[in-house]
């Protein structure tokens, strides 16, 4: 199968020190392949948004180790000396408001991060009508963000996300304000584009309407994760 897109073993997060530290996170294991699509599930508190930080490059943990496409970026401290170019070029974020920039149009909007990355303009064009081609939203490209449905501006934020090739995507709570027939839409979005880029996604949510789409699930509580098969249902 090749190296994991994601391998966490023992990743402790504390918050402050003393007698009003907290452990957020105590002893998180995880493994993710290329072209997967895994849930993070879990009650308010239990250490999901301090996992998704830590693996976002967001944050420091306190312990353990943490590799990205077979590369080690974290072992009891960083071993990534530019970590805003690694978010930039190697993970893709999906959040819950699509966070499009209003001044700029459809495919500068997805253009934008690879120009960032030294990628050419012509060659970041083509890069984006590729992703909105696959989202079928290729006929927006020329399109003001305010022009767009939330349903589209969503699938251009999974664009953008995309749009440096990165191993892996978080997307938190990426179908929180849709309804039951466009989050399943989303869903079935995400799973397309992680087979097709061969790009892991943990998908952070509370959403009871998409969890039964999930192969596999990770739960946290008290800072630590149980992994369990999940029911896999068509979105």
């Amino acid at each position: 199968m090749g190296e994991p897109a994601i391998h966490i073993e023992n990743l402790k997060k504390r918050y402050g020190e003393g007698d009003t530290a907290v452990d957020a996170l105590k002893g998180v294991d995880m493994t993710i392949w290329p072209g997967e699509v895994v849930g993070l599930v879990g009650p308010s508190g239990s250490g999901k948004s301090t996992l998704l930080k830590c693996l976002g490059a967001v944050i420091a943990p306190t312990a353990g180790k943490m590799q990205l496409a077979g590369q080690t970026i974290y072992h009891e401290e960083w071993k990534i000396d530019d970590l805003r170019t690694l978010r930039r070029d190697r993970i893709g974020f999906v959040f819950q408001a699509p966070y499009l920039i209003p001044f700029l149009d459809v495919t500068d909007n997805i253009a934008l991060l690879p120009m960032l990355a030294g990628v050419p303009n012509g060659q970041a064009r083509s890069r984006a009508k590729e992703l909105l081609d696959a989202l079928d939203v290729g006929h927006r490209s020329s399109a003001q963000v305010s022009e767009l449905s939330g349903g589209e501006q969503q699938r251009v934020s999974i664009a953008r996300a995309l749009a440096n090739h990165p191993p892996v995507i978080l997307a938190d709570e990426p179908t929180a304000p849709l309804d039951s027939e466009r989050a399943l839409t989303v869903v079935r979005i995400l799973n397309q584009m992680a087979k097709q880029y061969q790009t892991a996604i943990i998908v952070v949510t509370h959403d009871e309407k998409i969890i039964p789409t999930f192969k596999r699930i990770y739960h946290i509580r008290d800072g630590r994760t149980y992994e369990e098969a999940g029911e896999g249902r068509e979105a």
